[in-house]
């Protein structure tokens, strides 16, 4: 059956920011930037990595599937840093698209699909790894060196510590390559009350970085004091 017109043109209208999650701790960062593109009227397209699907499951409760996408993606967006379900609601998924991470023919895994760059909250040392080495083992390290090679957009929040020499290497590769090399490093003169201030303070900067804009932090206005007045 022929697509219609309408349909047709608003998908060629359509470009969206790729957000990869991997399996590194931190999903809640993950959370409150997919929140922020979409309270900023961002299309996203969204690939979950199976090993952070496990990360998902043990941080949230939430079993993300590819079947149920939709549902389970809704109720990890809605719950806060500390846990508490429905703390953030009506959150309009209407324009987000879900990729599965094994699908190597995915729209992402081409050039040819317009994307404005991607995000990979959190990023884990494997995924900087395959990213820097070229590896493309899944959709996520895919769409992250089809960006790079389209000189696209890449910002990589980097959720690890200590640091070792081989991925410090590979974090410089990425930086050469052209790519937001952005450690999740909470800052705390921002008056941040609560956990969900710090994640939306790394979030905040991962949008500043992809050129977002945002409300999610106060912002430094060279006047000492300000994080304390908060209080």
């Amino acid at each position: 059956m022929t697509e219609p017109a309408v349909d047709r043109a608003t998908a060629r209208k359509r470009t969206p920011w790729m957000v990869g999650v991997s399996g590194a701790s931190g999903t809640p960062y993950a959370a409150a930037v997919l929140r922020g593109l979409l309270d900023a009227g961002e299309a996203v397209d969204l690939v979950v990595s199976r090993a952070s699907r496990l990360t998902i499951l043990d941080e949230t409760g939430i079993a993300y599937r590819d079947s149920h996408w939709r549902e389970d993606l809704a109720a990890w967006l809605a719950r806060g840093a500390d846990g508490k379900p429905d703390t953030f609601q009506d959150l309009d998924l209407s324009d987000v698209r879900h990729w599965s991470a094994g699908d190597l023919a995915a729209g992402p895994s081409s050039g040819s699909y317009a994307v404005k760059g991607m995000l990979i909250v959190p990023a884990s040392t494997a995924s900087v790894a395959g990213v820097a080495l070229g590896l493309s083992k899944d959709l996520l390290q895919r769409a992250a060196s089809v960006t790079l090679k389209e000189r696209r957009k890449l910002v990589m929040a980097v959720r690890e510590t200590p640091l070792s020499g081989q991925t410090l290497k590979h974090l410089v590769t990425l930086d050469e390559a052209g790519a937001v090399v952005l450690p999740a490093s909470p800052a705390f003169y921002a008056g941040a009350t609560h956990i969900q201030d710090l994640v939306d303070f790394v979030a905040g900067r991962v949008l500043d970085a992809a050129g977002v804009r945002h409300d999610l932090y106060r912002r430094w206005k060279g006047e000492l004091g300000g994080g304390s007045r908060n209080r």
